[in-house]
């Protein structure tokens, strides 16, 4: 009989954290998506506004892994009027060789946002000063702080300013990252000065409208902007695109759902632009000019996805995590 390990939320928590494995892992999917013939299809986008709601339905199968994930991430946002959370989700782990389901993973959106982390740590990795120790954050909400903290794990971060448009949450985030972190972090309330002398730039918020503008934006600085993960969402100036060298998780995606889209759209970009993905600079390393700007464009891939659940089931099996369930299926 073929049966199937269920994984709580609790139990992932337990054997997957963000650390340099989750980093590692994630770069590693990076690096097939440029140099493996990794079947990954659009994103499947279904809305429903009257509830401001959004769902989206990732996956991607990887040569060489032995299973792949499909990924069904909620997004709600009337939800904490209700009480609940605004973001939940799961993942199914199938195997690769028979289809069967191999792992159900209850992780509430928590394995995205480990996975989401990892990669703004991939990205300044490959493209930020390695000497960057000045790091600002915009936003104020579990990514933003996740994001800061994975920069701690692949550059020298020693400060960090972080912008919020609610000055509460802001101050309040600032303060507990300083204690979690061990060095200072400071709430800006404008955010042109946020910006300023940062060495990283992360932008995590659901703006519709540009939070960072291009005229901001000194020499030798990088951005990763990851909030940008559906048409109607932009945060940066489409104008930066005249200044900033650009790099994109997958850009048959950003073409559609991040910020590329909107430098297109302002016509700051021609439509044929040649232009690299991240896995690129993973698979074969670039040399980084000291005064050149870059900016990385995430929008969320399914072998992010796919990465981190195959971690997450490695890491559960090794300690008998969770609990076997029987399909009553017949084993291949």
């Amino acid at each position: 009989m073929a049966d199937m390990l269920v994984l709580t939320e609790a139990d992932l928590r337990k054997v997957v954290a963000l650390d340099a494995e989750a980093v590692d892992c994630v770069e590693d999917a990076f690096r097939a998506l440029a140099t493996r013939r990794v079947a990954m299809p659009p994103v499947l986008r279904l809305d429903i506004p009257e509830h401001r709601g959004e769902v989206d339905v990732k996956t991607a199968y990887v040569p060489g892994l032995d299973g792949f994930a499909i990924k069904i991430s909620p997004g709600f946002f009337d939800n904490p009027l209700l009480g609940l959370p605004s973001l939940n989700g799961l993942m199914v782990l199938l195997s690769a060789r028979t289809g069967l389901v191999e792992a159900l993973l209850l992780d509430n959106g928590y394995l995205t946002e480990v996975r989401t982390a990892a990669a703004g740590a991939v990205a300044a990795r490959h493209l930020a000063r390695a000497d960057a120790r000045v790091a600002t954050v915009f936003g104020a909400g579990a990514q933003a702080r996740l994001q800061l903290k994975a920069l701690t794990l692949v550059r020298p971060i020693g400060e960090a300013r972080l912008w919020a448009r609610d000055a509460g949450k802001g101050a309040a985030a600032s303060a507990a990252l300083t204690r979690e972190l061990g060095f200072p972090v400071r709430f800006v309330a404008d955010a042109r000065e946020a910006a300023s002398g940062a060495d990283v730039i992360v932008t995590t918020t659901p703006a519709a409208e540009p939070v960072l503008q291009a005229e901001w934006i000194a020499p030798g600085q990088h951005i990763t902007a990851m909030g940008s993960d559906a048409g109607h969402k932009n945060e940066i100036d489409p104008a930066l695109f005249r200044k900033a060298c650009y790099f994109a998780d997958c850009l048959p995606q950003t073409r559609l759902l991040g910020e590329l889209h909107h430098a297109v759209a302002a016509g700051t970009l021609p439509p044929g632009t040649d232009l690299a993905e991240l896995g690129d600079v993973v698979a074969q390393p670039r040399s980084r000019r000291d005064d050149e700007i870059t900016l990385c464009d995430l929008t969320g891939t399914g072998v992010q996805d796919t990465a981190i659940a195959h971690l997450a089931f490695t890491r559960a099996r090794a300690v008998g995590a969770g609990v076997r369930f029987d399909t009553g299926g017949a084993r291949a």
